[in-house]
């Protein structure tokens, strides 16, 4: 008596196969993508939309006017930054025209021009003549705005932090 020996097919390894693979690629990719929005999601921090965005809008004017007196009055704004003692310093130097008094206090905002979570204010007051100095805040590379503004006026300047 022989017995027979039923022979059964031999499977090819599932890994062997590409279209296994072609197949696997689509999902994997859609979650990794997934997991890296949501990790840029919570890390940024891109600010709100302004809730009352039709005051603003009427506001305007007034803002306008600030920058129009700002111009009346001749005001130049000049930055000086310098490092001391392993920290930076700047010092805003005003000067204007005849009609221009020196305020005793400027607000100062540092404005990054992509983000408002990276924005910085601060309040100086007058060190002697017409300069204000205080210590630089650390501010990220890129584009910065910064906005120097009195009660009744405001200016407007660039810079490029490397």
């Amino acid at each position: 008596m022989q017995q027979t020996m039923k022979k059964t097919p031999q499977l090819d390894l599932w890994y062997r196969e590409p279209y296994v693979w072609f197949v696997i690629a689509i999902p994997l990719a859609a979650v990794i993508g997934g997991i890296i929005t949501a990790r840029l999601a919570v890390e940024s921090n891109d600010g709100l939309v302004v809730d009352d965005y039709y005051k603003q809008g009427l506001a305007i004017n007034r803002v306008i006017d600030r920058d129009k007196a700002a111009q009346r009055l001749g005001i130049q704004a000049i930055l000086q930054v310098s490092r001391e003692r392993e920290r930076d310093r700047f010092r805003l130097f005003l000067k204007g025209n005849e009609k221009f008094t020196t305020p005793k206090k400027l607000n100062v905002s540092f404005l990054y021009s992509t983000r408002g979570g990276f924005d910085k204010q601060l309040t100086l007051a007058l060190s002697g003549g017409n300069t204000y100095q205080s210590v630089l805040p650390r501010l990220k590379k890129g584009r910065w705005y910064i906005q120097i503004e009195a009660d009744d006026w405001r200016v407007l300047k660039t810079i490029f932090i490397r």
